[in-house]
């Protein structure tokens, strides 16, 4: 009873400590604007000798906490203007509010928000799209945000093309080439969003994004759910694309590489009326690639334009068109089967046909966005988007592996066309009542997603008695001559016989609020969602559900630069498949739970963030291990024609837990990194009767154990060679597990890969040359099949150069 006494009565005196402690301290808040009254994003706000201070947002509103009560200058400064200081006195708990105006108007500052938000590797606010009101130091949630700059410098033209190297435990499996990215973390396929609206309408899918539309890439890692409609508790990461700045700038870049690669982009930025109401911002991209396997292409364009306008002082409408064009081999033509194990055969052997059309892929995506600004702190979002996806293809698949190597080759049409609607109406707001600081969220989530697709048609392109050869490979024309698809029935008609429907449609409502206590040093976070769902897949009778899940989160920051982390989170994702006995499939429930550290380092020139997390899901579907091919029923009385079956199982429970380390930013002038490390650990922890093939115990499939990164770039700051630099990073995988349940004999081999280049810059060009796979190691990822009784393994290409040449105008 006395050590109860004693716990109680420290725990009392500790709480009136830091309520005594907080009250000592004042906050600074206040706007930036420019001369003619617009805000000027990105500016830093801080106290002279002090170490305290922050960056603009994009409203030109910023907030220093914690400020002991005293006299101070405070000052205004960035890159190109000249900086402006105040003198200002503040007492304990006072709210104080300093706004600055710059003499300069926006045109001067265009090159200090380029500064101050692109030359960074660390960004420290979130987007509007994410929907929180917060710096990133004080979520109580790991984000980690990909920039502008990152991607320059590392040559990334696609959203699978290395990106995820910047992240820790993001990691990507084999399938769909160029054409999906579809990430791995946490031990799940994390949710595909751009713009806050979740852009996956199938199983596929969206179109990996090309980055000539991308201003950066947020990753939310552990309880994501509370942004979405519905979604997995390991995460996502949202494609923010680029917007007006309200500056005249443009820049034009061409890029040339290994493999016939030849890629222009353009950025065009610029106010259509003098007073900067109407802007207008148009990125296209054009691109022609080969591939170091002969008969493998993947060209693509892009364009997308950008309108904006300035309703009032308050209000803000944009809209936003984007198409994505590609024209690429057959999904499958990158792999190679073989059954004596993994890389048998040259990395740049194909099993494609020469002659087969091009698969053909046009993504579609309008988004329309208005902000209200009620006041300096409460603001209303509205937003709607549509997106058209159109394909017409095929996919190639063998039909048959033999044992001594030679295999039947087999393609299958994959036309699909899929429509999203989508709306979201949100508020974001601050509020103070009894000494409580809040930050309100409450909004709404709606849309209704379809695709269909025919997959019902195949073709083996070799015959049993003359199987293609991989040792001696015969590129003529195929034995069995090639496919003569029906495309003449429509494609909706064609989706119902091939079990190739899918549709969603979701409702939402949410409301969120963070208390700070203490003057804002410790924020409780209390959330709820409402949603109801109503989904089918592969043709089946639409399930539904509908479900409250609690949140909650607390964030404390022990100083001005660092804050520790919890959060909980409950997962509900509905989930459609076909299971053998006929049953319908539950959704997925569960939980995270998870603890962090983040601290900002040198006055925020770089930040680290620490997390451990455990999360939890019953009922999950996945493939079940017992699929295999059958007699096409299109086709009963061709023993030619088969199908793989799509059956699913319930898992019964799974947990994934583990440790993330992040490091980004500028360690000392000239000087830049990114680090990371991840260990996860995924198991099944309980099997639901009568599933075979699955046991507790089991490793879930599709994830490393060990993954760490690094990318390091040096700038020289002085002499005759000022403006060039050199960078290298590299990327280390271990204990990987491969996609599916039949993990054959072999295990896949520890990944690394070292990537490298130099650069020079100047204020309107820059010349960025990088090489890839420095080792020229052998590497590749694949799994085993057991139907086929073979391996498969995807290659990636030996050593590898591009080089680009930016010009700014």
């Amino acid at each position: 009873m006395n050590q109860i006494k004693t716990i109680g009565l420290t725990f009392l005196l500790s709480l009136f400590s830091l309520f005594s402690f907080a009250q000592q301290f004042g906050t600074i808040k206040g706007k930036v604007s420019t001369s003619n009254g617009k805000p000027a994003a990105f500016i830093s706000i801080g106290l002279k000798g002090r170490g305290l201070g922050t960056i603009s947002d994009e409203n030109g509103l910023y907030t220093i906490n914690r400020v002991k009560a005293g006299t101070y200058t405070i000052k205004a400064s960035a890159v190109g203007i000249d900086p402006s200081e105040k003198s200002i006195t503040i007492t304990a708990g006072q709210n104080l509010v300093v706004d600055f105006t710059l003499k300069e108007n926006d045109q001067v500052l265009e090159e200090v928000t380029v500064a101050g938000k692109n030359s960074r590797y660390k960004i420290s606010l979130p987007s509007a799209s994410l929907r929180l009101n917060e710096p990133l130091l004080e979520a109580p949630q790991n984000i980690q945000t990909v920039s502008d700059q990152v991607i320059k410098d590392q040559q990334i033209i696609s959203m699978s093309d290395g990106l995820i190297r910047n992240v820790s435990g993001a990691v990507r499996l084999e399938h769909w080439g160029d054409m999906y990215t579809n990430i791995t973390m946490r031990g799940s396929q994390i949710q595909a969003m751009r713009n806050g609206f979740n852009v996956v309408s199938s199983y596929w899918g969206p179109l990996t994004e090309d980055m000539s539309i991308v201003d950066h890439i947020e990753f939310v890692k552990g309880p994501a759910g509370f942004m979405l409609g519905n979604g997995d508790p390991s995460g996502m990461y949202n494609v923010v694309t680029k917007k007006p700045t309200g500056f005249n700038k443009g820049e034009v870049s061409f890029t040339l590489g290994s493999y016939d690669l030849y890629r222009t982009t353009v950025d065009f930025d610029r106010k259509l009326t003098a007073d900067g109401k109407f802007l207008f911002r148009l990125n296209a991209a054009m691109q022609s690639k080969g591939s170091f396997r002969p008969y493998e292409k993947n060209d693509r364009y892009t364009f997308a334009p950008v309108l904006s306008y300035q309703i009032s002082d308050r209000t803000k409408f944009t809209a936003e068109y984007t198409l994505q064009n590609a024209k690429m081999t057959e999904v499958g033509s990158y792999y190679i089967f073989s059954p004596a194990g993994y890389a048998t055969y040259p990395r740049e052997l194909t099993m494609t046909q020469p002659g087969l059309p091009p698969t053909r892929m046009n993504d579609h995506s309008l988004f329309l966005n208005l902000q209200h600004n009620f006041s300096d702190t409460w603001k209303l979002t509205a937003q709607a988007a549509y997106f058209k996806y159109l394909q017409n293809g095929y996919s190639s698949w063998p039909s048959a592996v033999n044992a001594n190597g030679t295999l039947i080759r087999n393609v299958g049409i994959w036309d699909a066309e899929s429509s999203m609607k989508l709306a979201q109406l949100f508020i974001n707001g601050q509020a103070k009542t009894f000494g409580i600081n809040h930050r309100i969220l409450a909004g709404f989530d709606g849309g209704k997603k379809n695709y269909m697709a025919d997959w019902g048609q195949s073709h083996d392109l070799d015959l049993p008695t003359s199987p293609f050869n991989p040792n001696h490979p015969d590129y003529g024309f195929p034995t069995n001559g090639f496919p003569d698809f029906d495309r003449a029935t429509p494609l909706a008609q064609r989706a119902v016989a091939a079990g190739g429907l899918m549709d969603s449609k979701y409702l939402s409502g949410y409301i969120q609020d963070e208390l700070g206590f203490f003057n804002n040093i410790v924020r409780l976070t209390l959330a709820g969602r409402y949603t109801y769902v109503s989904q089918s897949a592969w043709g089946g009778a639409p399930d539904k559900a509908k479900h409250i899940t609690p949140r909650v989160g607390l964030s404390v920051s022990v100083d001005k630069s660092m804050s520790i982390y919890a959060v909980y989170d409950e997962a509900f994702t509905p989930q459609s498949g076909l299971l053998r006995s006929g049953a319908t499939p539950k959704p997925i429930t569960g939980n995270n739970k998870e603890i962090g550290i983040k601290k900002d380092w040198f006055d925020g020139r770089w930040n680290t963030t620490l997390s451990a997390y455990r999360i939890t899901k019953q009922n999950e579907l996945t493939t079940d291990p017992n699929n295999a091919f059958i007699q096409d029923p299109n086709f009963p009385n061709d023993p030619t024609k088969q199908i793989k079956e799509n059956f699913s199982v319930v898992l019964g429970e799974k947990r994934a837990q583990g440790i993330e380390f992040d490091l980004r930013g500028k360690i000392v002038e000239g000087l830049t990194l990114i680090a990371n490390y991840a260990y996860t650990d995924a198991k099944v922890t309980k099997v639901t009767p009568g599933v075979e093939g699955i046991n507790a115990g089991d490793i879930i499939p599709g994830f490393a154990k060990h993954v760490s990164n690094a990318w390091l770039t040096y700038t020289l700051q002085n002499g005759a060679l000022k403006g060039s630099g050199i960078s290298a990073g590299f990327t280390h995988l271990a204990g990987r597990a491969t996609d599916t349940w039949s993990v054959g004999l072999q295990k896949l081999p520890n990944y690394f890969k070292l990537d490298g280049g130099i650069f020079y810059e100047q204020p309107k060009f820059k010349v960025t040359a990088n090489a890839f796979n420095i080792l020229d190691k052998y590497l590749f990822s694949g799994s085993y099949y057991q139907y086929l009784n073979a391996y498969y393994y995807q290659a990636e290409a030996p050593r590898n150069y591009r080089l680009s040449i930016a010009y700014k105008f």
